[in-house]
């Protein structure tokens, strides 16, 4: 089995009791089995949703849970399951045109901290992102870290995996989609942009921030105002800021459309 942080593995691992959970709930990863410190009341409802659904359930002893997890809270709860496949682009756009929504795609640029990652994941699905798309090379990709922070969302959210973020920004616009970047050199505050129709929101890695050469195509750079010391934010908090940003104009757009006879 693949350690906590591994990516090139055929398998991986979740773990804590809330991953785990919802990944057996969501079922839409291949869980092969589910390893457990004991089956008393305190893992009752994670070995009953197991074993309803036919996945082999094993005692193990704590040793094992912490050589598994070396660096992580595992709670003596581990599933392992089949990497988790990569969504296409299509299946991103064609998710938001089933729910009747303008696309909302948010494009991360070399993010390599897996903790980054699964916050990202877990903000993302929370603020109704219809997909999330990372580059092939220096990015993390969808380890089991990542699904741990994301605390279960991973399950939910669909993730594109693409060879070049400039291609993809030009057939994004040929779909009608708007292209901004969070840069804390930007024109206008992210709080300024219209938000509501289809948009695609670029985020930059840990320190470097969003390429030169990708910030060229865009339709704008957006910033978030700052007024202490530091002069931005971490990259989850500015994908948070943002992207609730654009959940709040949209319920609001919605709220005052007229309902549909």
């Amino acid at each position: 089995m693949a350690p906590a942080g591994g990516s090139a593995s055929p398998t991986d691992l979740i773990y804590g009791f809330h991953a785990v959970r919802e990944s057996l709930r969501a079922a839409n990863r291949s869980l092969q089995r589910v390893l457990v410190v004991r089956t008393d009341r305190q893992f009752a409802e994670v070995v009953q949703a197991a074993r309803s659904k036919g996945i082999p359930v094993h005692i193990e002893p704590p040793a094992a849970f912490d050589r598994l997890v070396p660096h992580g809270r595992h709670q003596g709860v581990i599933a392992v399951v089949a990497a988790k496949s990569y969504s296409s682009l299509e299946e991103i756009l064609e998710h938001a045109r089933r729910r009747q929504e303008p696309p909302l795609v948010l494009i991360l640029d070399g993010v390599e901290d897996p903790q980054n990652l699964g916050a990202i994941v877990r903000t993302a699905e929370g603020a109704g992102v219809h997909g999330i798309v990372i580059p092939e090379r220096r990015a993390v990709g969808l380890t089991s870290v990542v699904a741990k922070v994301a605390a279960g969302a991973l399950d939910h959210m669909r993730v594109a995996r693409v060879t070049n973020l400039a291609s993809l920004v030009e057939v994004l616009k040929n779909e009608g989609l708007w292209i901004y970047a969070l840069d804390q050199a930007g024109a206008q505050s992210y709080a300024e942009i219209d938000m509501t129709g289809p948009l695609a929101v670029i985020a930059g890695g840990e320190g470097s921030g969003v390429r030169p050469g990708l910030l060229k195509q865009c339709d704008g750079h957006i910033r978030i105002p700052m007024r202490g010391k530091i002069e931005s934010l971490n990259v989850s908090a500015a994908v948070a800021v943002t992207l609730f940003e654009a959940l709040r104009q949209r319920a609001k757009r919605k709220a005052t459309q007229p309902a549909s006879t």
